[in-house]
């Protein structure tokens, strides 16, 4: 079983994002120390008035403090690009990462996004199973002539190999059956997001455990994201990281994706959706979600926007303690 770190890029209206990169580092160095495996990035555009830094230059930097763990989106909006463009970049980092690089890639939701790059949502999943099967040619043929619906590409090659043969994995998130299923049958994974809770996410592990058998295909793992916050003191927890992560979920409501109102306690929202509590209660928690689900590599969110940083990496390094 593996534990991996979902870095944090987005921050409140006000913060000063310069001075966010040193603490960044901080954390992929206590995560590395603690023996996590993978680090893993967000994605999204014109968020407004939440401050994010983009996926790929901050996925290259990182990459310099990384040594040998794996890095990846989590995950990557690939609809709306274009996906030489994709197939070029995640070839360069999976040259940058020696060959440890995952592509983690989704639908994408948001209205606006969408309308920015000119990309109808109702094309989202057409271009993206079309986009799948052209990064795969390129990254394992030296010439590649395609022409689909969405995308051309004329007798040419990419300007750079990945390291890992046959290119990096593609890890697909889902939140519902056909996109469960689509994971099952193109992808090397299927990556769990963190706002599905466990309620929700069980029944689709029983839709992709039948779809793989469906599709007589073996996933590399079964990773999991989860938004994890271990404190000192599993009495004051909660209330450690309440703010933060209801600052997040009010930016999920806002953008359509995460229900979150204002009904039932903090407490009652993150029951089997968040893993939250002392050493102790967080192991326990990581086991009852591994029998019920089967997974085997936990990527655990640890900071929200307004965290404050020693918070974090006290997390960090309990995470690191249970895992050991």
């Amino acid at each position: 079983m593996k534990v991996g770190l979902f870095i944090n890029t987005q921050f409140p209206e006000g913060y000063n994002l310069a001075e966010r990169i040193p603490e960044m580092i901080a954390q992929v160095r206590a995560a590395r120390a603690a023996g996590f495996a993978s680090l893993w990035f967000p994605h999204h555009w014109l968020t407004h008035p939440l401050q994010m830094l983009q996926i790929t230059p901050v996925m290259g930097y990182i990459a310099a403090h990384a040594q040998g763990m794996t890095i990846g989106p989590n995950i990557l909006i690939l609809p709306p690009l274009n996906p030489v463009h994709v197939a070029e970049e995640a070839a360069t980092l999976d040259v940058l990462t020696g060959g440890n690089f995952i592509l983690g890639v989704g639908l994408g939701y948001r209205q606006p996004e969408f309308d920015a790059f000119g990309i109808s949502l109702k094309e989202r999943a057409s271009r993206f199973t079309e986009s799948i099967a052209l990064m795969r040619r390129l990254w394992t043929e030296d010439r590649v002539s395609h022409k689909g619906r969405f995308y051309t590409v004329n007798d040419i090659g990419i300007s750079v190999k990945p390291v890992r043969p046959g290119g990096p994995p593609l890890y697909i998130a889902g939140q519902v059956e056909p996109s469960v299923r689509r994971a099952a049958r193109i992808g090397d994974a299927w990556l769990i997001v963190n706002t599905s809770g466990l309620g929700k996410v069980a029944p689709l592990m029983q839709t992709y455990r039948a779809a793989l058998r469906e599709y007589g295909r073996i996933p590399i793992e079964f990773p999991i994201t989860v938004e994890c916050y271990v404190g000192p003191r599993h009495a004051t927890a909660h209330e450690e990281c309440r703010g933060p992560l209801e600052y997040k979920y009010s930016a999920y409501a806002a953008w359509g994706l995460q229900d979150r109102t204002t009904q039932g306690s903090f407490e009652d929202f993150a029951r089997d959706r968040f893993i939250i509590g002392d050493k102790a209660s967080v192991k326990e928690e990581i086991a009852r979600y591994r029998e019920a689900l089967g997974v085997d590599h936990f990527i655990m969110r640890c900071q929200w926007p307004g965290l404050p940083q020693k918070q974090v990496l006290g997390s960090i390094e309990r995470l690191g303690e249970i895992f050991a």
